[in-house]
């Protein structure tokens, strides 16, 4: 570092101020060396769930005049609550699919889908936030039983328990379900083939609460 004094004077050079320099170069560097995932190498690209519904940029919706649905924090096993594949090796062993890291936790990427794909289906006010001092008509609850791969059969898997319940107290439930089959136990195939199990089910979901399981 230096520092020109007036015009024509020798630059004054400060030993301390390189001194310093070099000391948060150096720091910086050792921070660099201990970053880490997980103590291993970062993945190529982190994975996402991505609605094949979206809502159209400018509409506007409004809770005194559409049925508002609430969608609460999804509940999940343990394998599952991690930002990591789950991989069904036998009846009794779980891995984890090399590479395949979300970037999110899976239930709230799953939340968001089907948040979206209500938005759009049905037009109606969708609160997936943890907000309650909103009010809702319809309330949709869960459990993911299963998100992941199964390497018995190549196959990747969504399984949700969902509870509806309607404005009047009378509460639904159903268990939704999609296998895509024949799916590489890649990273990419694995989160392609989970992405369109998470718009099947979600897809499931919209008929059911606007149907059968009573009209949001």
């Amino acid at each position: 570092m230096s520092i020109m004094k007036g015009a024509g004077m020798r630059p004054v050079f400060r030993p301390a101020a390189i001194f310093r320099a070099g000391f948060v170069a150096i720091a910086a560097l050792g921070l660099a060396s201990c970053v880490s995932l997980g103590g291993a190498e970062p993945p190529p690209s982190l994975l996402t769930l991505t609605s094949d519904d979206a809502l159209s940029s400018g509409v506007s919706i409004q809770s005194a005049t559409k049925s508002a649905i609430r969608i609460f924090e999804l509940e999940t096993p343990a394998k599952i609550n991690i930002n990591r594949v789950p991989v069904q090796v036998d009846a009794t062993e779980i891995a984890y699919l090399k590479d395949a890291i979300w970037v999110d936790k899976p239930a709230r990427l799953f939340r968001s889908l089907v948040a979206e794909t209500i938005r759009a289906r049905t037009s109606s006010f969708v609160i997936d936030g943890d907000d309650p001092g909103l009010k809702a008509d319809g309330n949709l609850r869960g459990v993911i039983r299963e998100f992941g791969y199964d390497a018995r059969n190549g196959s990747a898997i969504i399984r949700f328990d969902a509870v509806w319940t309607v404005g009047d107290g009378t509460t639904y439930t159903q268990r939704f379900e999609s296998v895509q089959p024949g799916v590489v136990a890649e990273a990419g195939p694995v989160a392609d083939a989970l992405n369109d199990a998470a718009n099947d089910v979600a897809g499931q979901l919209v008929s059911w609460i606007t149907g059968a399981g009573g009209a949001a």
